[in-house]
């Protein structure tokens, strides 16, 4: 679940089942990410690995456009709408395929520019804007 194929390049250390493998080498093979990591040396090692989820170290040196922003600096971050009204934080940022959907105290927010107007990370307020509907 991350935009950054960088976390993945070889000589990181991933996290599965809390034991740390060092990347040997990565690869796409179509759509699919394909790594060789220390202490996995055949298929059957691979496969009990099957549907684990692989952490990756945080700290990316990484230049964001500006409207793009880390998931873990949205969570609970005030939000308002353009009149000013109150509507909670964000509680969670659902990835789809098209956008991200924002959770706000249940109302669920395209974040696409469209509704999210204004995004203050030092002041951890969101401007939005809701239409009919949205709630």
């Amino acid at each position: 679940m991350t935009d950054f194929f960088e976390r993945f390049d070889p000589g990181k250390v991933l996290t599965i089942q809390g034991a740390e493998h060092e990347i040997l080498g990565a690869r796409l093979q179509g759509e699919r990410l394909v790594l060789q990591i220390e202490g996995v040396s055949d298929r059957t090692a691979a496969e009990k690995l099957q549907w684990e989820y692989l952490e990756a170290d945080e700290d990316l040196d990484v230049e964001l456009d500006e409207d793009e922003y880390f998931t873990a600096d949205l969570i609970g971050m005030r939000v308002v709408t353009e009149a000013g009204e109150v509507l909670g934080e964000v509680e969670k940022v659902l990835p789809y395929p098209a956008h991200d959907l924002l959770v706000v105290d249940g109302i669920m927010i395209p974040a696409v520019k469209e509704f999210v107007k204004q995004v203050d990370l030092k002041g951890r307020r969101m401007v939005v804007h809701l239409i009919e509907g949205m709630r």
